[in-house]
């Protein structure tokens, strides 16, 4: 067994398990996906370790893998189906779409920076799975084109109101992300029913804050 096969065995049973995570369907992707292959080269002997991975290649554009326990938590939260079309949005370099093209139908996913969108296509070009779709759109706007999903991931926090992300979910879909819009930050679940959305707080959480998710600053006198 590799250092790298060692190291995603001792994450998932150290950190993920650990975390309340029993989904088996969610730990054997987190055991079959190489999340060192999402994270520069320089940075690989840091993949398995218990923190939000910075993944970026310039210091002016910042993307992370989250956390690999926040990760497990998030994926078993949605409860994704072989047949659902799940949604990434804000993918960084496509770790948390390889995991979901394990679990879903078929996967989109969403990045602002067209130079991380071509890395990301590069290394879901090769991806076991279903079909992974990349496309470059601000994280707010999601994929409105592609119609209506039943998950939609947040590859990380928000500070702000997804109402537009919302809008597109299927009826019974699932969005699962980290909501900072108030302290302290939470996981939270929000389900189409009815045409309505409901909403309900799943645990504390901390994540770097997607890029076009932040809230903008009050101007003050």
């Amino acid at each position: 067994m590799s250092s790298f096969a060692t190291a995603r065995q001792k994450m998932v049973d150290g950190q993920v398990r650990t975390s309340d995570v029993t989904d088996h369907r969610v730990l054997d992707a987190l055991l079959t996906v190489p999340r060192e292959a999402y994270v520069p080269t320089d940075r690989q002997a840091l993949a398995y370790l218990d923190l939000d991975l910075d993944v970026s290649e310039t210091a002016s554009t910042k993307r992370y893998l989250i956390k690999p326990m926040l990760t497990g938590k998030l994926l078993q939260a949605a409860e994704i189906k072989p047949t659902d079309s799940v949604l990434v949005v804000g993918c960084a370099t496509g770790y948390l779409a390889a995991l979901a093209a394990r679990l879903a139908g078929s996967v989109t996913a969403t990045e602002v920076d067209s130079a991380i969108e071509g890395r990301a296509k590069q290394l879901l070009a090769a991806v076991d799975g279903c079909p992974v779709t990349i496309r470059v759109a601000p994280a707010a706007e999601g994929d409105p084109a592609d119609g209506r999903f039943d998950v939609i991931l947040l590859n990380g926090a928000t500070e702000v109101a997804v109402d537009g992300l919302c809008r597109q979910l299927k009826e019974g879909g699932r969005l699962v992300g980290v909501f900072a819009t108030a302290r302290p930050a939470r996981a939270m679940i929000f389900t189409r029913s009815h045409g309505d959305i409901g909403s309900r707080v799943l645990f504390d959480a901390a994540a770097p804050v997607i890029s076009g998710l932040e809230r903008v600053p009050e101007f003050v006198f």
